[in-house]
């Protein structure tokens, strides 16, 4: 898998606004310091992704070179599917094996997830159509902008270049983030944990090659994967 050592890193390319990032993880973390009736309103459950959005469109609004910045280049469209297709086969048929087998065998209930906003929803509506929208927007958002933009100010921060050291914090923060939204918790449970190693997998690959074609394959991938599994077993 090849790295983009042409691509704008932080230590290049300052875009204005990086710090738009932490708003989505502030309020993220500050979800689970809510009292408990509101933690229970969808309002306040989408309100990180509700941030998120409006600081990807107002960093997006002043930043050049977005393409890039992204990850997002014409040229590395090809080997952003061959690569996502694989990590998505992989990481599918991998927490596949965790959904059906492993979490009942822990004493998990897994048929909630008929109830869930995903499985109520016709099956050719969700593959492919909205699973693949979803990858899409939910990649921009979470490795794309926020990952992106962390890494940036980490690089700021620490005052090294993003070629010569990954950006761990800015990793650990992204995944975390990503794996506790306040939205993705409440509707899947304790399957959430799932989107923790989803999101340092990801989270690394677009660090290394800064290329959001293999992410958002992946995860499309992926989930039509795990979907289409979980729906055939349950019901």
């Amino acid at each position: 898998m090849a790295s983009g050592p042409d691509r704008p890193t932080p230590s290049q390319v300052v875009t204005g606004g990086a710090a738009l990032a932490l708003l989505p993880s502030a309020a993220t973390f500050g979800y689970y310091g809510l009292p408990a009736y509101l933690r229970a309103q969808l309002l306040v459950q989408l309100t990180p992704q509700f941030l998120a959005y409006v600081g990807l469109s107002l960093w997006a609004a002043h930043t050049p070179q977005l393409s890039a910045q992204l990850g997002l280049e014409r040229r590395k469209i090809r080997s952003g599917i061959q690569w996502g297709v694989l990590t998505g086969l992989l990481l599918g048929s991998l927490n596949t094996v965790v959904i059906l087998a492993v979490y009942p065998s822990l004493g998990f209930d897994i048929t909630f997830l008929k109830l869930t906003p995903h499985g109520r929803l016709p099956v050719l509506l969700m593959v492919p159509w909205l699973i693949c929208g979803i990858a899409l927007f939910v990649e921009v958002n979470f490795r794309g902008f926020l990952l992106g933009r962390l890494a940036e100010l980490e690089s700021q921060w620490l005052g090294t270049d993003s070629r010569q050291r990954p950006a761990l914090l800015a990793l650990a923060v992204s995944a975390l983030t990503f794996a506790f939204d306040p939205f993705m918790v409440n509707t899947f449970q304790h399957l959430h944990w799932i989107a923790l190693w989803d999101g340092f997998i990801w989270g690394s690959i677009w660090l290394r090659t800064c290329n959001l074609y293999i992410t958002i394959v992946a995860h499309a991938v992926e989930v039509i994967i795990m979907y289409s599994a979980v729906r055939a077993a349950i019901g």
